[in-house]
């Protein structure tokens, strides 16, 4: 941490001695106005920097016709320490910073690129594309990509197999693969077993390989049936069975339970893999985001398949402000993928918010500046 403010500290004084400039500085954004100078604001002579911004809650905020925030303590800590003053401006298009059609950088980094800004403090994703063409601090907070869900999201049918849920795809798999083996056996024991033929006049063995498995699932209904295990081994066999049932069966009960009685079931959708599988939810990002950059660049084929979707429904699917995402969210059947940490604060605010469990993409928010 301390490495990490040393550098702020060094890029910020660096732009200070480029920057001739003695105005005092104000926080504007249209109408909303306030102060926005260091602990020495009232002297004359202070170098004065233009730091571009853009709302989203709660980083840069508008409150009683000032802004305020995260973003906006921490400029205000970084003008009280180095004794500049400042002037802040929300970026003109809205937009974070990505490069258009014709090759321009849009947003707070094409803003820096044109000089009308000289540092930009917001929540901003670093990204490669990004330090290209700027200078980026150590980033002030880690985060990554995440799903933000309404929790009564529609985006599979309650089905006749509703049942199967208290235990996953690969459980119900191995149960399967135990039962088909532990029957034959049970099968194959019996057979070679003397004690289990019949004596004398007529040689038979009621153990069938249909009739052993029909032993294993009256086992797995807590259901004794015929016909019963005469040799030792056989019965060593049924009786591992029997005790592996009984703690199979007292877990399907307790999660089923549970389930009924949660009030809510689990997310539907728990990874990006889930959100692709479905088509009931239609799911988007920010328009020019570097999420959005970030899976177009991906060579994951999930990812891919994201950007994929995203890309031909852009003007459905993606939205232009946080604010928009998270009232789309909570209004309509829609998934918003973006920065875990802003997710995790909406679904704070909004109680019928809520994250998927999976976070991918670690990157962290930085102060851009100019080269040099």
């Amino acid at each position: 941490m301390d490495k990490g403010r040393h550098f702020v500290f060094c890029v910020v004084t660096t732009l200070l001695l480029l920057r001739e400039s003695s105005q005092t500085g104000t926080t504007r954004n249209d109408d909303a106005m306030s102060k926005g100078i260091g602990s020495r604001g009232s002297e004359e002579g202070l170098p004065t920097l233009t730091v571009t911004t853009i709302l989203e809650d709660p980083y840069v905020m508008v409150r009683s016709a000032e802004l305020e925030g995260y973003c906006i303590d921490l400029l205000k800590a970084l003008a009280a320490m180095l004794h500049f003053s400042y002037k802040v401006k929300v970026v003109g298009d809205g937009q974070y910073g990505a490069v258009s059609s014709n090759g321009n950088w849009t947003g707070m980094i094409g803003e820096i690129l044109r000089r009308e800004a000289d540092i930009a403090v917001a929540p901003l994703t670093v990204t490669s594309a990004r330090e290209e063409v700027v200078s980026f601090t150590t980033p002030f907070l880690q985060t990554g990509i995440g799903i933000l869900l309404r929790k009564d999201t529609d985006s599979q049918d309650v089905s006749f197999f509703h049942f199967l849920a208290p235990f996953s795809k690969e459980t119900w798999t191995g149960l399967l693969f135990a039962y088909v083996l532990t029957c034959f056996c049970l099968f194959l024991v019996a057979r070679l077993s003397p004690c289990e033929w019949n004596e004398p006049k007529n040689e038979e063995n009621h153990f069938t390989f249909l009739n052993s498995l029909w032993f294993g699932a009256g086992a797995l209904a807590l259901q004794g049936v015929t016909p019963r295990p005469k040799a030792l081994s056989v019965r060593v066999i049924a009786a591992v069975w029997w005790l592996f049932t009984i703690a199979l069966l007292a877990a399907y009960i307790a999660n089923f339970t549970a389930l009924l009685t949660s009030g809510t079931e689990q997310l539907p959708i728990q990874t990006f893999e889930d959100l692709v599988k479905q088509r009931k939810v239609e799911f988007g990002t920010l328009d020019g985001s570097s999420t959005f950059y970030f899976f177009k660049n991906s060579k994951n084929p999930i990812h891919q398949m994201i950007y994929e979707y995203m890309d031909k429904r852009r003007d459905h699917v993606l939205v232009k402000t946080y604010q928009e995402a998270v009232q789309r969210v909570m209004e309509s059947n829609y998934a918003f993928i973006g920065e875990s940490i802003s997710q995790d604060l909406a679904a704070a605010r909004h109680c019928n918010l809520m994250r998927a469990p999976e976070v991918i993409g670690a990157r962290g928010f930085g102060i851009a500046t100019t080269h040099g």
